[in-house]
């Protein structure tokens, strides 16, 4: 759930605004859940193409859901998505059976609907499920919306249905005041420990001050030891969480400064780094990327909104802010980011290895974001196509393989990568001076159609019929079999951009003499 209740936001077909989307650690205690640990055939792309080659596409696989708010894979061998629906109930999806019809979970008589973004909103097991057989959710609860972490814990990893009377609270936090902004996403980090997402509390311009307020649990990410129970508390808060010694600070915060971050992630079969999409007020949508272990991290809001000011009056001096590394304009390019993950799968590792991608409620755009390749360095990013309309949830399969889920037409969508060829940027003309029964003379141009010079050149070319080339000027020239190739001469090898450069050659030809149907200059096509 995402938006607040505000008209100034872009919608969909008239939509209204989307469904919305711990802490002594020390020696790991018995019981603890392991780390998460790297895939051990995790496939990473040696080198993968820019991504103004790269393309992304949906398959819809499942329909009929009611209002899908997010989707999770256990790690128990199933193949299973469970997908969580605002109403309160949890659906398995398996790929060759397809959507089961009764739900695995039903906790409908406890989930507070009111508003368009309250609801039940996260979902996710515990790492080694077949063992530790323990299901989280998050939701906001009857009678007033109180943001709600709790736990099911299983007798088998397979149970089906999990009986609702199972139900142990973990964690709650008031959110009475408004509807919007609960944020709900809930996932375990690398290092075993459970994160939970809690946004600002509602409203608009974080009336209620929480984004910079450590003494409360909004507009925050916790980290909790949720293995263990301590002073009283179905958790423990670890040990090295950042605020555990400072006065007036919630122990269980790990992030802050956030509006209402509907979806984040670590790479967990990557580098474990922490990826964020927090929903913008008005004027930007943002995504924010810090390493796994970087706790404490202060994201700006209410003090800062994407890469602007929002409210001097929230800014501290001698704050550190994270800036984001990719944002865009609401209202403009979508109305509430959608958070996605790394990709990490097989199917499209050569192609797509190592690339994020988030999506938009209202414009389905695919944004893609790959870090640095040294430190310091430019993040790349690119708004690709259209995926779907609505969508609320990307999710991945037990393999690394990526969904989508989407609001109000309920459908389950997988998601493809493709590329496209790389643009040209140069151009070749070809042209037949003179012609008689045993041979031609012909001219080629060869244009810089980019923006950096060529320093250095080679065209080729397959003949379609029995042409031979013989001699060239002002370039130096080879056949073998059908194919030609002509090298600069040492007066012509630099071709600024716009400019061009002329060679010719004379060949023999006893038939026909179709003209060469594709050329390539430096090994890459050209136009």
């Amino acid at each position: 759930m995402l938006r607040r209740s505000t008209l100034r936001r872009l919608c969909v077909a008239g939509v209204a605004a989307l469904l919305a989307p711990l802490v002594a650690t020390g020696p790991s205690a018995a019981g603890r859940s392991a780390p998460v640990q790297a895939a051990p055939d995790r496939v990473e792309a040696a080198a993968v193409p820019p991504l103004d080659q790269l393309t992304v596409s949906t398959t819809q696989v499942a329909f009929g859901l009611q209002r899908p708010t997010a989707i999770f894979a256990p790690d128990d061998g199933s193949g299973r998505l469970l997908i969580t629906e605002k109403q309160g109930t949890i659906r398995v999806y398996r790929p060759d059976t397809g959507l089961a019809t009764e739900p695995l979970l039903d906790i409908r008589d406890r989930v507070d609907t009111s508003g368009n973004e309250r609801g039940l909103l996260g979902v996710v097991t515990s790492p080694n499920f077949t063992q530790t057989r323990t299901l989280y959710v998050t939701y906001t609860a009857l009678p007033e919306g109180t943001v709600t972490l709790s736990r099911f814990t299983l007798d088998t990893a397979g149970q089906t249905p999990i009986p609702a009377a199972r139900e142990q609270v973990l964690l709650t936090q008031p959110h009475v005041e408004f509807s919007n902004h609960n944020g709900g996403n809930v996932t375990f980090g690398p290092d075993g420990y459970l994160y939970w997402s809690i946004g600002d509390g509602g409203g608009a311009d974080d009336v209620l001050n929480s984004g910079q307020n450590l003494g409360t649990l909004l507009g925050k990410i916790l980290r909790l030891d949720v293995s263990r129970s301590c002073n009283g508390r179905n958790y423990c808060v670890p040990a090295d969480n950042p605020f555990v010694s400072t006065a007036g600070a919630r122990p269980e915060i790990w992030a802050y400064g956030l509006r209402n971050p509907w979806k984040f992630s670590h790479d967990l079969r990557g580098d474990g780094s922490l990826w964020i999409a927090d929903v913008g007020q008005g004027t930007f949508e943002e995504i924010d990327h810090v390493p796994g272990n970087q706790g404490g991290a202060n994201f700006g809001w209410s003090c800062r909104e994407g890469p602007q000011i929002f409210n001097p009056d929230r800014c501290k001096a001698g704050a550190t802010y994270i800036e984001p590394v990719h944002s865009y304009r609401t209202s403009f390019d979508g109305c509430a980011i959608i958070g996605g993950f790394v990709y990490r799968g097989r199917v499209y590792a050569d192609i797509a290895g190592g690339t994020y991608l988030a999506t938009d409620y209202c414009s389905g755009t695919a944004f893609v974001v790959r870090p640095p390749a040294s430190p310091g360095g430019a993040y790349a990013t690119r708004a690709l196509t259209e995926l779907t309309i609505q969508p609320t949830s990307l999710g991945q399969d037990a393999n690394g393989e990526l969904y989508l889920v989407n609001d109000l037409p309920g459908q389950l969508h997988r998601i493809s990568f493709g590329t496209t060829a790389p643009p040209s940027t140069c151009a070749i003309s070809y042209r037949v001076d003179q012609q008689w029964g045993t041979g031609f003379t012909a001219t080629v141009v060869v244009t810089n159609t980019g923006t950096a010079p060529i320093n250095g050149w080679t065209v080729g070319w397959s003949f379609a019929a029995t042409q031979r080339a013989d001699t060239f000027w002002n370039a130096t020239g080879s056949q073998q079999g059908a194919v030609v190739t002509a090298r600069n001469a040492d007066w012509n090898p630099n071709i600024p951009p716009g400019g061009s450069a002329e060679f010719g050659f004379l060949a023999s030809n006893t038939g026909p003499n179709p003209a060469p149907t594709s050329f390539t200059l430096n090994g890459k096509p050209c136009r």
